[in-house]
């Protein structure tokens, strides 16, 4: 930044901030929270060599990202943002599941509704039912193939933002 105000990284770094410093644009001195979380997990040379190396209009994106991850890394620190994402992940297949048997349980309603002489020929208790839908879902491979690719334990998730 030059003149009297240091950025918040030569602020922590206890240097002088020269005028073409790399941080200066993207960690101003009214934040130091946000270089020191950044430098604690990737180091400021780390840093200033991505930085140095992106062209001036991407660099912004990237301190956004770098602070993002290395709040995420804070949170936990194995998995970091994947974490998040593969808990998403799950819930999303979990949800798509949940739907796929109530849209089973309407089709069997239809079905049910459809021909009502084959009801009362032969009524089903509430165990039938179950029994039924749980064999009816095999057969409908559009509805339940959705793979899951994570391997984290499925705590909920914490709504705290990143950003902070």
């Amino acid at each position: 930044m030059g003149g009297n105000s240091p950025c918040a990284s030569c602020k922590l770094l206890r240097r002088r901030c020269a005028k073409d410093c790399i941080f200066a644009p993207f960690f101003p001195s009214d934040d130091p929270h946000k270089f020191a979380i950044v430098h604690k997990v990737f180091g400021a040379s780390n840093v200033s060599k991505m930085l140095q190396e992106l062209p001036v209009h991407q660099r912004a994106d990237a301190v956004s990202s770098l602070v993002y991850e290395a709040n995420a890394r804070m949170r936990d620190p194995v998995y970091g943002c994947v974490g998040a994402i593969s808990y998403l992940q799950n819930q999303v297949s979990q949800l798509q599941m949940q739907l796929a048997v109530a849209q089973a349980e309407i089709l069997c309603i239809q079905m049910q509704q459809e021909n009502p002489l084959a009801n009362q020929q032969m009524p089903m208790e509430p165990d039938d039912k179950s029994f039924i839908m749980h064999n009816n879902l095999a057969s409908l491979p559009q509805f339940i193939n959705f793979p899951s690719s994570s391997n984290v334990s499925q705590e909920p998730l914490k709504r705290e933002s990143l950003w902070t």
